[in-house]
């Protein structure tokens, strides 16, 4: 997600909702409206209506058969994806009575607190009809701004949960799944999970034989579990206020494989090496250094407990040279090897 975002423009006049039928039958078990927000990522919408033109014909040949979706946009007109690619051909909103869901993709936009009044009114009309929503990436955002997130548990990317706890510091927003079903609100990471989202939505409304079958097309393993954490692991920086602090750790969460010098570090955070030692010391009671050391071992132990990966490819990916360096530094902090404590997590899940 990249960092910044334009001031949002002021809100157009409401834009009316339109009626029109959908390409497909309304006998599709598998109806989905997708919203298009401004910079709406482009993996995950595609991710997900992929899922679903796989699985609504056979072959590949994309007839809205089992599945249907239709792809919208506020006023209908183009809507540009936070890579660059316009999506053009988009319809203005339609009745969300047509459809079993509305899928708000989102992307980086999410910075914008002010979504247009007819969106978040187009939502609640949704709501208010008993259509399921979708958030998508980021689109859960716009959800939340409707109201329509209270007292429901949300799946947020891990990138932009500081941002979701900023605007809607009253929701329970989660990083631990790839997505969360709360009935009449759904919500995913994004990225690839929209996938796994997709799935679960085709074998829920057309059967396990018809996601196996998007599941062969897409050359996958299978459909991830939603209780599958996000493939990442961040460090818990609550009550810290330092924004430096914060900017130093997000970058070397994204460096876990290829540890950055503490010179890069305070030049990406826009400081001298002292300031960010004194900067540490005060928040975190321990150097960037050691900070960071203590970041990689225990990204490892989230690597053991959650990954399928060998002892060695772990290594790998925390940053250490080789699986004896790993395995030396491991025991060192945890009293145990890596073998040895994936094994006893292993036993305490099974007990």
């Amino acid at each position: 997600m990249g960092d910044m975002l334009q001031k949002p423009s002021p809100a157009a006049e409401p834009v009316p909702v339109t009626a029109a039928p959908l390409q497909a039958s309304r006998a599709s078990p598998l109806r989905v409206g997708f919203v298009l927000l401004d910079q709406f990522t482009l993996a995950a919408f595609g991710g997900l209506i992929d899922a679903l033109r796989l699985a609504a014909d056979h072959g590949g040949r994309s007839r809205q058969i089992h599945a249907s979706w239709k792809v919208m946009s506020l006023d209908g007109t183009a809507r540009r994806a936070s890579c660059g690619v316009m999506i053009s051909d988009s319809a203005p909103l339609l009745d969300p009575a047509q459809f079993d869901y509305i899928a708000v993709c989102g992307g980086n936009d999410y910075l914008n607190e002010h979504q247009p009044p007819a969106l978040l009114d187009y939502l609640r009309r949704a709501a208010s009809q008993r259509v399921r929503l979708i958030g998508v990436c980021t689109g859960t955002f716009a959800i939340a701004q409707a109201g329509l997130a209270e007292k429901r548990m949300v799946c947020i990317h891990w990138n932009v949960l500081d941002a979701f706890q900023a605007q809607f510091p009253t929701l329970n927003a989660v990083t631990d799944k790839l997505f969360v079903d709360e009935g009449d609100l759904l919500s995913c990471a994004g990225s690839t999970a929209a996938i796994d989202l997709g799935l679960y939505l085709v074998t829920r409304h057309c059967g396990a034989a018809k996601a196996n079958q998007a599941v062969r097309h897409m050359m996958l393993q299978g459909m991830r579990s939603s209780a599958l954490p996000q493939p990442h692991f961040f460090a818990d920086l609550a009550g810290i206020a330092d924004t430096r602090v914060h900017q130093a750790v997000h970058f070397m969460e994204q460096r876990l494989d290829d540890p950055p010098s503490m010179d890069a570090i305070a030049r990406y955070v826009g400081c001298s090496s002292r300031q960010l030692e004194r900067a540490f010391n005060a928040a975190l009671g321990a150097s960037p250094a050691a900070f960071q050391r203590r970041l990689r071992k225990d990204y490892a132990c989230w690597m053991l407990e959650n990954s399928p990966r060998s002892i060695t490819e772990i290594a790998f990916d925390c940053g250490f040279s080789d699986a004896a360096h790993f395995s030396r530094e491991f025991r060192s902090a945890f009293g145990q090897s890596p073998r040895q404590y994936r094994a006893a997590r292993l036993a305490e899940r099974v007990g």
